[in-house]
């Protein structure tokens, strides 16, 4: 048999199985450097295979439990087969895409879908990613408003170019990246501070996470409308960041939308819109706030994206609306949702490292704090002073390692552990997590064992990297 290499042809299927071995050493040679290094160090160096649903499998057969879903990319699942046919369709179509000087069906399409959701809104711009979607909107907002400033809430997180990084309320990202956009932090949930920043008169919105995904944090009951309100009085606007909590994750398609009343003026999408497969963002927003920005046709490409709206993204995002209405998946996020959070909560009385559990929908935090026995007290003691997180990632170590379900500490210097499964778990799912949590818990409460001897390698880890 001929090798392809040689006929000059492209095998994917060869080069994987020649070079995929090489995984961990070609990023390390290649790409950012530091994450091989930290997989390797917590053990999470391993080798995934293939993927289905909520669920992947390792060079061993091994399944694992996903409750990442790929920082909530993976809304349904690993190749759902819906969209992973659409994909099929389209390509075997051979649409003339991106010729940038005509009008295809499928981005209109796909907004109107999006927008029947939201119906105070009223036309969409499409881009590639979460981020692209806030920088978008803060674009928008300026150029609408005729004002310079966006403020944003303390611990949000909004993406990382330059300026979503302008209102991202964590120091860590910021930290060597200035100068950026002169914009103003507010406490979450606090009035009387927007109130303060509003009346200087050069605000152009408030851009807000429903619930914050840096430690699960929601935006107290009646504190979106009545900012709103606030936003409004001063000409300023109100933009949603849904990138994460949007389509379905809270249990409702928007998570603004658990408060009456509430109608944004922008909104941001992104993640699970791509099915897991093709990068794509929107932003959505009121009639006004578009013409005003694309106000002639001079400017007609004042804002633009070079794959944005492109034929393999908007078959994606078209084949994951139809299998979110089809298969009720925004019902079945709420429910797993309120039965996973409901019988994480229960374990709180037993459990004394374990003290909050909070959330909505498939977007739950759980929360550990200082033990009360004297025992545990001094060792949680010694890994805070060492570096606080610790402890939550002694608790996200052993439920891959040893009950093979991936999680994630919720931020930097953080005790909570963020669980943002795909929004296709079953009974099942939440049984097999619950179950390995508990025998966790169990560990932890022990007083000894595998887990605290790990958590002594993390303190000298910790303290070697100060």
């Amino acid at each position: 048999m001929t090798d392809p290499a040689q006929k000059g042809e492209f095998d994917l299927g060869a080069l994987l199985a020649e070079r995929g071995a090489e995984r961990y050493e070609l990023h390390a040679k290649y790409l950012n450097h530091q994450l091989p290094r930290m997989l390797h160090t917590i053990g999470f160096d391993k080798v995934y295979e293939r993927a289905e649903g909520t669920h992947f499998w390792d060079a061993d057969g091994n399944d694992y439990l996903d409750m990442l879903a790929g920082f909530g990319v993976m809304g349904l699942g690993r190749h759902h087969p819906v969209v992973r046919q659409a994909l099929h369709d389209v390509l075997d179509a051979s649409l003339a895409d991106l010729t940038r000087f005509d009008c295809q069906p499928l981005p209109g399409l796909l907004a109107e879908r999006l927008l029947a959701h939201s119906p105070h809104l009223d036309r969409v711009f499409f881009g590639n990613s979460g981020t692209e979607a806030v920088e978008t909107a803060l674009k928008f907002a300026r150029y609408a408003t005729g004002k310079p400033r966006i403020l944003y809430c303390a611990h949000a997180f909004h993406g990382l170019t330059t300026g979503s990084l302008s209102v991202n309320g964590e120091d860590g990202f910021r930290d060597g990246f200035a100068p950026l956009l002169p914009d103003t932090a507010v406490p979450l949930g606090d009035l009387d501070t927007l109130a303060r920043e509003l009346k200087k008169g050069d605000v152009a919105a408030l851009i807000v996470e429903p619930i914050q995904g840096k430690g699960v944090h929601e935006t107290p009951p009646g504190y979106l409308r009545a900012a709103q309100e606030l936003l409004h009085r001063h000409k300023a606007l109100l933009i949603a960041d849904e990138v994460q909590t949007g389509l379905g994750r809270t249990g409702d398609f928007y998570a603004y939308q658990h408060e009456d009343g509430v109608e944004p003026d922008l909104v941001c999408v992104a993640k699970a819109l791509s099915g897991g497969y093709v990068p794509v963002g929107a932003t959505l927003g009121k009639d006004w706030i578009f013409k005003k920005v694309y106000s002639s046709m001079d400017r007609v490409l004042v804002h633009s994206a070079s794959f944005g709206a492109n034929a393999q993204a908007m078959a994606a995002g078209l084949a994951v609306l139809s299998v979110m209405e089809n298969e009720q998946v925004v019902a079945n996020a709420r429910v797993m949702g309120d039965q996973l959070k409901s019988r994480l909560a229960a374990l709180i009385d037993t459990y004394e490292l374990l003290s909050d559990v909070r959330g909505r929908g498939l977007m739950i935090g759980i929360e550990f704090g200082r033990p009360k026995s004297l025992k545990l007290r001094s060792r949680w003691t010694m890994l805070q002073a060492a570096r606080k997180g610790l402890f939550a990632q002694m608790v996200v170590v052993p439920l891959l390692q040893r009950h093979r379900i991936l999680t994630q500490v919720s931020g930097d210097h953080l005790e909570v552990i963020k669980l943002i499964p795909p929004l296709v778990v079953d009974e099942g799912d939440v049984d097999r997590f619950v179950e390995a949590f508990t025998a966790v818990m169990d560990d932890a409460h022990s007083g000894g064992g595998l887990m605290w001897d790990f958590g002594k390698t993390l303190v000298k880890q910790a303290v070697a990297n100060r």
